[in-house]
């Protein structure tokens, strides 16, 4: 990519998010906004009470005696300080409460959008970059509509109006002290320009090293069943190295700004003593007014270096929603015009008409698959790894749509139906089931959360399930750990199991789901499947041939195409790979 279109990218980025910030974040918020510029209007207002009330001090009461206005003058500083107190309060409380429910808000927002991101995108993300644009990348909006846009806007107005009244006091000592004004501005703009980059690939690092640790942290056991903590400890001191330099060259440019205010403020308290001192020598100003003038420049100087703080904190920020931004702009599955078509009830006739997927548009996974499975039948998917028998049953699941031809569900076109009406009408068993952390009992109502305790109890039975957990002292109610942990790889597999029946889908995929069962209790659960199965439309994935030999039908997939299609006896007639592969199971 060339740089002058990686230029216009950023610049297309950065309008964008300001866009974004405005629509999405400042206008739903305007009423809070406006009441924080006003509380920040009077905080700021109050706060330069003192500067004035310094040189009616000095030059009326103290120089010439006159008492008479020292009460007033005591009671306008207190009223002001008691003012400023409280409104900084109040701004505070109101905004930084606010801030914390908008990270809320947007984390649930964003959460929300990844979930109804199609398979494509999990595939190619890792989730521990996922949890990392979920929960950090929101963060820096407490800058936004916190304290700090805020603050931003107070800055701004006291600068005008301490500008204002330094004109006022001595024009000529005010010009002077804007030179270095201008100066750290100009520096401050180069700084932020290139610090905005840095912390967006900040975000992109981090969100990779956490991706990788939550990746070796759920994969402890591998990677101590091959002695690879070094490994892993070492993958994980670059990644924090690379965080480490990111922030570094951030750190670099943020010192540059606040080592320019603290050259602008030392420049200007030279400028100030010697002019000041000059012209109260000449009687050409008066002590009073170079005291408040000095203090004025504080007023000045002050919310100059705030801003320069603030726009560093605002510039992670943006950057962070660059990257929120980017997420919530991915296309989320289902949301197509042409999908009107909702399922109240299905029958389950499944057809597939010459459908091909590819998971990288290069590269074929299935090509031109053709078949019916009729309402209730059991369709047997069977072939060497990698032959593309788990893609057919996504496919019929709806995980995938196809690149070319069309799957039809009771006559209807998939691609025109709404997911979640078709997909509650489906059940999904695993060869790697997942298990949620919590009870076996909160594990299986997953896919029924208001199913009666005798529906449970029932789905309990027809897997098996009660007869490893009447061993353990809480029953359904004992916790299995992070992924089911506690529980034998067969265990885990029954609840599965128990989960799809409670669901009791018309259409059922069964990846290699007795895969994980020891003989035992294949035996135990060989007649729930059947009853699982009976007068559901069943796709079933199995290596081991000896558990399909009943099924309707037996599609033998190879190289991503049906290459022998018919039930067992069939296909054993016909001697070909299906034969082969039964021959060689059998022997073993």
């Amino acid at each position: 990519m060339n740089p002058a279109h990686q230029n216009n990218k950023k610049k297309r980025i950065t309008v964008s998010s300001v866009g974004y910030v405005l629509k999405e974040i400042i206008w739903p918020r305007k009423k809070l906004v406006f009441v924080g510029m006003i509380l920040i209007i009077i905080n700021r207002l109050s706060g330069l009470v003192l500067p004035g009330a310094g040189k009616y001090l000095i030059d009326e009461v103290i120089s010439k005696s006159n008492t008479s206005l020292l009460y007033p003058l005591l009671f306008a500083v207190g009223g002001a300080v008691f003012v400023q107190s409280v409104s900084s309060f109040a701004l505070t409380r109101l905004l930084s409460v606010e801030a914390q429910h908008l990270i809320s808000v947007l984390r649930s927002k964003v959460q929300k959008h990844i979930i109804f991101l199609p398979l494509r995108f999990f595939d190619n993300t890792k989730t521990g970059e996922l949890v990392s644009r979920i929960m950090t990348d929101v963060e820096g909006v407490r800058n936004l509509v916190g304290t700090g846009l805020v603050q931003l806007f107070g800055g701004i107005l006291t600068s005008i109006v301490a500008l204002s009244l330094l004109i006022r006091i001595n024009p000529l000592m005010t010009l002077y002290v804007l030179v270095p004004l201008i100066v750290f501005g100009l520096v401050s703009l180069k700084a932020f320009g290139f610090i905005r980059p840095i912390f967006r690939e900040r975000g992109k690092i981090n969100a990779e090293v956490t991706g990788r640790l939550t990746e070796s942290l759920s994969g402890i056991r591998v990677i101590k069943g091959f002695n690879a903590e070094n490994y892993e400890i070492g993958v994980f001191a670059k990644g924090v190295e690379r965080l480490y330099l990111n922030v570094k060259k951030s750190l670099t440019a943020t010192s540059l700004v606040t080592s320019s205010a603290t050259l602008l403020l030392g420049i200007a308290s030279v400028v100030i003593m010697g002019l000041g001192t000059t012209m109260i020598l000449n009687g050409n100003m008066t002590i009073g007014d170079f005291f408040a003038f000095s203090l004025y420049l504080g007023f000045l100087i002050a919310p100059i270096v705030q801003m320069s703080n603030i726009g560093s904190q605002m510039t992670e920020s943006f950057a962070g929603l660059d990257r929120t931004e980017e997420i919530m702009n991915t296309v989320i599955e289902g949301e197509e015009p042409e999908r009107i078509h909702t399922f109240d009830t299905i029958k389950g006739c499944v057809v597939f008409e010459d459908v091909s997927f590819s998971y990288d548009r290069d590269t074929p996974v299935v090509k031109d698959i053709s078949f019916s499975a009729p309402a209730g039948s059991v369709i047997a998917l069977v072939g060497s790894s990698g032959s593309g028998k788990t893609t057919i049953a996504g496919l019929a699941a709806s995980f995938f749509m196809p690149d070319r031809g069309k799957i039809t569900v009771d006559g209807i076109d998939l691609s025109t139906v709404r997911l979640e009406s078709y997909r509650s009408h489906l059940g999904v068993v695993l060869q790697d089931e997942f298990l949620y952390e919590g009870t076996i009992a909160e594990n299986i109502l997953f896919s029924k959360p208001q199913a009666t305790k005798e529906e449970l109890l029932a789905a309990v039975a027809a897997a098996h399930v009660d007869e490893f957990t009447e061993r353990f002292e809480n029953g359904l109610d004992t916790l299995i750990g992070e992924r089911g942990v506690k529980l034998s790889g067969g265990q885990r597999q029954r609840v599965a199991l128990a989960r799809a029946i409670l669901a009791d889908p018309r259409i059922l995929i069964l990846d290699e789901a007795t895969s994980n069962l020891d003989t035992e209790s294949e035996l135990f659960i060989q007649e729930s499947m059947a009853k699982l199965m009976k007068g559901r439309t069943t796709f079933v994935i199995a290596h081991r041939l000896s558990t399909i030999r009943e099924a309707d039908q037996i599609l033998v997939v190879e190289d991503g195409r049906i290459a022998e299609q018919g039930d067992h006896k069939d296909l054993i007639k016909l001697k070909g790979r299906y034969y082969q592969l039964y021959k060689y199971q059998a022997r073993i």
